[in-house]
This record gives structure tokens, sequence and C-alpha cells, in this order.
């Protein structure tokens, strides 16, 4: 029986749905297993993990870090709903400036693989608060955080929604365009 579903949304970026056993007492699934995570082109090294809740209307992103603190992660929505974003970034790809996103749903039954060298964001929809864990295979640097603006018009991103709140530093970020990657 396998425990996961691998779905590959396109750009490297990776869904992952988990078997769930549920009975009268509630629920159980594995969250992380590396061993099929690799055997599905997942080798992530993953050293922590992060926890943030963000009120209705909340955007954070687009967020990335400059090598040698790129990060690859694995996101999931553990209450409320998520629309999430993940941008290409690889200078030298053929599909650099593209995204892909997808909706995740509170219920922790799926996740994304979001790969190295790619800006990660997402906007919380629904009427409850949403609690957001990813897991990173790089410490944070904040010496080397970048972002690019969200509603960068050259990415094409089709927000389901206006946002309502983002940070101050969410608000600055320039567009993908203005930034020279080597």
């Amino acid at each position: 029986m396998e425990v996961y579903r691998f779905t590959n949304l396109g750009l490297g970026v990776t869904l992952i749905e988990n078997e769930v056993y549920a009975d009268s007492r509630g629920f159980f699934m594995e969250g992380f297993n590396k061993e099929a995570f690799m055997k599905n082109g997942i080798d992530g090294n993953f050293i922590q993990y992060n926890i943030s809740r963000s009120k209705k209307g909340v955007l954070r992103g687009l967020h990335f870090q400059l090598e040698p603190y790129s990060q690859a992660k694995l996101v999931r929505c553990l209450r409320g709903e998520i629309f999430d974003v993940a941008v290409d970034i690889r200078k030298n790809s053929p599909t650099f400036g593209s995204h892909v996103s997808v909706t995740l749903k509170g219920d922790g039954k799926q996740m994304i693989f979001v790969p190295r060298n790619f800006a990660h964001g997402f906007l919380s929809l629904g009427e409850e608060d949403a609690d957001v864990m990813y897991y990173v295979d790089n410490k944070y640097a904040p010496d080397s955080e970048r972002g690019i603006a969200w509603n960068d018009s050259g990415l094409g991103i089709r927000w389901p929604e206006e946002p309502t709140l983002l940070s101050k530093k969410d608000q600055q970020w320039p567009k993908l365009s203005e930034y020279n990657f080597k």
C-alpha cells in the first residue's frame, strides 16, 4: 500500500498527498519518510521546520535566499487554507520566471515540495487563520534573504483574492526583472 501519492506540478515542484488511516478515534498519517521521498526525486536533507499562523488575507512572500543559503521546502497547511506559489528563479533554467500554484487545505493531508532556487509565498484564504508548517534544508541567513513583488505582472500569478495584509518588507520587494542573478 502506498503511503504517499506524488504528483509533478511542473518546474520540479511536487504535490505530495498522504494516505490517512482514520477510525472512530481520529486519524493517523505518516508525515515524512526520507526513503519514500528520495525514491520520488525529493532528496532534501531537511534540518529545521517552521510554523506560521496567518490571518485571512495575509500574503507572505515571495521569498528566497541567495546562494549558498538557498532552501528547498516541504510546505504543509495544518489549519485553514492557503494559495501556495513557487516561482522558478534558476537563471539558466528554460522555465525561469515561470510559476506553479496550488491550494492547500488545513487537513494537513497534502504538502508541496519546492526545490532550491525558487521564490515561495502564500496567501491565507478562508474564514479561519491558516497555520503553515514547512521544513527547510538550509539555515536562515538574514543577509541573504530576498523577495519578489507578489503582484509583479511579469510573473502572471492569478491570486484568487487580493491580499489585505502584507509585512512592510513584502510590500517593498522589487520585480523579478530588477534582479541580476548570476
